[in-house]
């Protein structure tokens, strides 16, 4: 970046390509240009812009957990657990059910998404009817909404599962779902 002042006494703040591309030194020369147009006394550009690395999770570098039986009924293994950093508030994990496993009754306090990616499966919300879900479809649970997900008794499933939380939580887990409850 070249800095010069023109004939007008105006300051030049000139970028390169590259630099506009990479995002923070373009927009830290805009906003020099900017503070020079509205007469206000140009700040220092920093060429040393700070960069943030992306936070890439390699598939399989995470150890596969298995879902614990205070949360879960039947088999269940959780992959790819993520998080942003404050000030984000989202996270989620992938989640395989085997046949027959699904979860305890549960809310989430700012709702909570589904995105089913393999198998059959099945949601119920508390007073509603089990209905089937299948790769592709996308479940949302609202804030408070009483449900359990899981897969039918003859199909495993898969979904990506993605809940913000609220004060440090994110779901509430409660009372099992009965075989009865779950083979209505």
């Amino acid at each position: 970046m070249s800095d010069e002042l023109g004939p007008d006494r105006v300051r030049v703040v000139m970028t390169t390509r590259r630099q506009v591309l990479t995002g923070t030194a373009g927009m830290m020369a805009t906003a020099a240009e900017s503070a020079v147009a509205s007469g206000e006394r140009a700040a220092s550009v920093s060429t040393a812009a700070r960069v943030v690395p992306i936070d890439i999770k390699r598939s399989g570098s995470q150890a596969s957990e298995k879902g614990l039986a205070e949360y879960f009924t039947g088999a269940v293994r959780i992959d790819g657990r993520f998080s942003g950093s404050a000030p984000a508030r989202a996270a989620g994990a992938t989640v395989t059910f085997e046949p027959g496993a699904r979860t305890v009754w549960h809310t989430h306090p700012v709702g909570q998404t589904l995105i089913v990616t393999f198998g059959v499966g099945w949601v119920q919300r508390e007073g509603g009817p089990i209905e089937e879900i299948r790769p592709g479809d996308i479940v949302w649970f609202a804030p408070g909404e009483k449900h359990w997900h899981g897969a039918t008794p003859t199909s495993a499933m898969t979904y990506i599962a993605i809940a913000e939380s609220l004060d440090g939580k994110s779901v509430d887990w409660m009372e099992q779902v009965s075989d009865e409850q779950y083979r209505k």
